[in-house]
């Protein structure tokens, strides 16, 4: 008899590749976060201030640049100790954001305990950044999303990014 198993009760998650980057070079993730069904609810003034409140709760992060499409935040973000977990970072995102979301004007009433009407996709996408790899291009890379949306014509009339410390 054959046994039929759930793909998705065996489906692992690969292991973490190591930092082997130099030492003397900074280690920088490329991390994006998704909202699960790519529902589009972020690119809106309450949850662009949310995302700033949360990076600035991340003390073990120093956030280079960030951009907030529709369904999607793409972050260039480097740890303050280079083998951080970057799946804590996207755990402490989410749940930092979700907590002010849930108190927020972004959605109605919460005091009845309902649950969002959104959720974020599980893990993250996460890429760190090589040696030949320029942080400047990452970033105007990413900047060139709302345009290659439809969004805007010009990335800097796209009012839902920032770059922090680059």
């Amino acid at each position: 008899m054959r046994r039929r198993f759930d793909k998705l009760a065996i489906m692992s998650r690969p292991p973490r590749i190591p930092n082997w980057l130099p030492w003397e070079q900074s280690t920088i993730y490329f991390i994006t976060l998704c909202v699960e069904g790519r529902k589009p609810v972020l690119a809106n003034v309450q949850a662009w201030k949310i995302c700033r409140a949360v990076f600035n709760r991340l003390d073990q992060w120093r956030i280079l640049s960030a951009i907030v499409m529709p369904d999607h935040l793409h972050v260039l973000a480097a740890p303050t100790d280079r083998n951080a977990s970057v799946s804590d970072f996207a755990k402490w995102f989410k749940r930092w954001f979700n907590e002010t979301y849930r108190t927020s004007n972004c959605r109605p009433s919460v005091s009845d305990g309902a649950p969002m009407a959104w959720l974020w996709q599980e893990g993250c996408f996460d890429r760190l950044l090589r040696s030949d790899e320029s942080l400047s291009d990452k970033w105007e890379y990413l900047r060139q999303n709302p345009v290659r949306g439809g969004f805007v014509e010009h990335p800097d009339d796209w009012p839902y990014q920032a770059q922090f410390n680059a």
